[in-house]
């Protein structure tokens, strides 16, 4: 897709409704865009990550059932999107469609034909700041995530499954140590005119110098 700098960082949105859960996706474009992923920033240079990508129709539809078990639980939370923002009518009603989104994708998980799993290396999760680990890995999720919107594919960047994170190693064969640190849901989009979202003021979370 012939996009900006600006376009591709603006337009690259959570795909849930728009996924296409028909057409195959080449194995080949995956690893392009994980190629460029991995151009990403590592701490200390460790470039501890690894990507399960996932592909077998017998494994997606395990994971989209583990899947659908956490995003039911998570619809029924306090914290549900759908419930945020109750008291300010405009932005309830956007978190209403985004609460419908999530709710779409948990019934469907399973049926999307690529799971890209970002994982690293970490044998005891530090007790302190963990922001050196997963800085490690959550910017190539991002990068990959970018190339592949510029490549026509859409995803959505979720995390609802690591509430039954064992599990979906069992499924995978996951070895000890290795951690997972999202789930993103891969396919061709149904159409490709993303457009930015809406979001608060600038000035509203913007401190200078203090406070």
């Amino acid at each position: 897709m012939d996009l900006t700098p600006d376009e591709l960082l603006t337009t690259t949105r959570t795909v849930r409704k728009r996924l296409d859960l028909t057409r195959p996706v080449p194995l080949d474009l995956i690893r392009e865009c994980l190629t460029i992923a991995m151009q990403a920033p590592s701490g200390s240079n460790r470039q501890g990550w690894h990507w399960m990508v996932v592909t077998d129709a017998a494994q997606r539809a395990a994971i989209g059932a583990v899947y659908r078990r956490a995003t039911e639980a998570y619809l029924a939370s306090p914290r549900s999107a759908s419930r945020l923002f109750a008291e300010d009518p405009d932005r309830a009603a956007v978190q209403r469609r985004v609460g419908d989104s999530v709710a779409y994708l948990g019934e469907r998980m399973g049926e999307v034909p690529v799971h890209v799993i970002p994982c690293i290396h970490a044998d005891q999760l530090p007790a302190g700041n963990q922001a050196a680990l997963w800085g490690s890995i959550l910017p190539a999720t991002w990068s990959f995530m970018l190339a592949a919107r510029a490549r026509g594919l859409g995803t959505a960047w979720t995390t609802l499954h690591l509430a039954h994170e064992a599990d979906v190693a069992e499924i995978l064969g996951l070895p000890d140590g290795i951690r997972q640190a999202a789930l993103v849901p891969t396919a061709f989009t149904v159409g490709t005119d993303f457009r930015p979202a809406a979001r608060a003021p600038l000035d509203d979370v913007l401190h200078v110098d203090t406070w």
